[in-house]
C-alpha cells in the first residue's frame, strides 16, 4: 500500500496578483515545509499560458519538496509531474485515476451531500465554501460554517480540507479538517510564512492525513 500524506495546508494561485507578488508569497509559504501544497488555479489563462504556469510552480515546488495539484487539467498535471485537483461537476476520480501514474493524488472539489457521494476514489476533497471567502466578495452563495463542514467532512471517503475565509482563528473552529485551502490569507498576507505556519500548527485530527 502507497502512503499517501495529505497536505495540512494547500494555497491555491490567484494570477490577478503581479506574478512577482504571487511568486514570492509562495515561496515564503513553501519554506514551512513539504506539509504545504500548491494548487494552480487560472481559470482565465489561455492552455499555453496555464502550461507555462505550472511549468513554473513545478520549478518551485520540486526544488522545496512541496506537493503541486493543477486543476483541471489531467493533460497538464502529466507534462509537469503534478497531482490532479478535479473541480465539481467535472470528470472523477474514478475517470482519471486510470490514466495516472502510480503515487499520484487526486483531489477534488466538495460543496454538498451530492458532490461528496461523488468523491469516491479521490485522495482529499477541499469542502467549501466554510466562511465568506475573502477573495470572492462577490460570492454569495450559504457558508456552511463548522457544522456544515463537519457534515460533509464526515460524508468524505477521504480527508477534507477547509476551504473559504480560512483564518487561524476560524480553522480553530473546524477539528474535523486534516487541513486548509486558502487563498487571499497567506497570499495577501503582510508575511505569507507566518501565516502559513499558524495553519500548520495547529491541531490536527487523530488518524487524519495519512492513509
Amino acid at each position: 500500500m502507497t502512503l499517501r500524506v495529505t497536505p495540512r495546508v494547500m494555497v491555491i494561485t490567484d494570477w490577478r496578483l503581479p506574478r512577482e507578488r504571487l511568486l514570492a508569497a509562495l515561496e515564503r509559504a513553501l519554506e514551512v515545509g513539504p506539509q504545504v501544497a500548491v494548487q494552480h488555479r487560472h481559470p482565465e489563462a489561455t492552455a499555453r499560458q496555464f502550461l507555462e504556469e505550472a511549468r513554473l510552480l513545478a520549478g518551485l515546488c520540486r526544488a522545496r519538496g512541496n506537493p503541486l495539484y493543477v486543476n483541471g487539467r489531467l493533460d497538464v498535471a502529466l507534462l509537469v509531474g503534478a497531482h490532479l485537483h478535479l473541480p465539481a461537476a467535472g470528470l472523477t476520480p474514478e475517470d482519471v485515476r486510470p490514466h495516472l501514474p502510480p503515487g499520484r493524488q487526486v483531489s477534488v472539489a466538495v460543496h454538498d451531500e451530492r458532490e461528496a457521494r461523488r468523491a469516491v476514489g479521490a485522495d482529499l476533497a477541499l469542502v467549501s465554501p466554510v466562511f465568506p471567502p475573502g477573495s470572492k466578495p462577490e460570492d454569495t452563495r450559504p457558508t456552511l460554517g463548522p457544522e456544515g463542514f463537519r457534515r460533509l467532512a464526515a460524508a468524505l471517503p477521504c480527508p477534507a480540507l477547509a476551504l473559504g475565509g480560512i483564518t487561524p482563528e476560524r480553522a480553530a473552529l473546524l477539528g474535523e479538517a486534516a487541513g486548509f485551502a486558502v487563498i487571499s490569507a497567506v497570499l495577501e498576507a503582510d508575511d505569507p510564512g507566518a501565516a502559513t505556519r499558524a495553519l500548520c500548527t495547529l491541531p490536527s485530527p487523530s488518524g487524519r492525513g495519512t492513509g
